[in-house]
């Protein structure tokens, strides 16, 4: 055996481990660092397989960006894990019986797959940026999918935020409906005041005849 197919089965085996134990772990924060070991598990099988980009793209994405996000939330948002608890063993045969399906789906995609060598790829392969390859189908083919994407992250972030600070006795709400709402007269109301020249004139002209006598 290589050294190649060691780190594989090493990387494999611990990538196993950290998602079965991102969703049995009780605490939802070492649930989210099992699955940030998760992603670097799987960042590492990618650079096995000479796939650069896409393990730094996992790593810095997911990783850097959206398991932090995850991370702060959770810990943002002081979840009662015992409330979570309730209910689970009644969905839990409707929750086996979708991930037996799901298990099957996969199994039968993967056996119907072929693997078949082709010499002139591997001539060609080694000639050909794989990461240049994909900047030219994420910008021309894949462009509005990307958009896409990057725009369902953006509403995920601030639903994130707005999920924090909701129902805080320390933080200040403003209802998105009410500033729709909101018109121009009621943002600012003119008082009329009296003078306060005449004012400021009668109380001189009292100090001065208070101090002459």
């Amino acid at each position: 055996m290589s050294v190649t197919t060691g780190l594989f089965y090493l990387f494999a085996a611990t990538m196993l481990f950290a998602a079965f134990r991102t969703i049995t772990a009780r605490n939802p924060v070492h649930a989210a660092l099992f699955l940030v070991l998760t992603f670097f598990q799987a960042a590492a099988i990618w650079m096995l397989l000479k796939m650069e980009f896409l393990s730094i793209t996992l790593v810095l994405v997911y990783v850097g960006a959206v398991m932090v996000l995850f991370l702060f939330v959770v810990m943002m948002m002081d979840i009662n894990v015992e409330s979570l608890r309730v209910g689970f063993w009644k969905h839990f045969p409707l929750a086996g019986l979708l991930g037996v399906f799901i298990v099957l789906e996969m199994a039968s995609v993967l056996m119907s797959i072929r693997v078949t060598e082709n010499p002139e790829a591997r001539s060609v392969a080694a000639n050909v940026s794989n990461t240049k390859e994909l900047g030219k189908l994420m910008f021309t083919k894949y462009l509005y999918p990307l958009e896409i994407a990057a725009a369902i992250l953006l509403v995920a972030m601030f639903a994130a935020i707005a999920l924090t600070l909701r129902a805080r006795k320390d933080s200040k709400y403003v209802d998105p409906a009410d500033q729709v709402r909101v018109r121009a007269r009621d943002r600012m109301e003119v008082v009329k005041m009296a003078p306060t020249m005449q004012q400021d004139a009668a109380q001189a002209a009292d100090s001065t005849e208070g101090s002459k006598k």
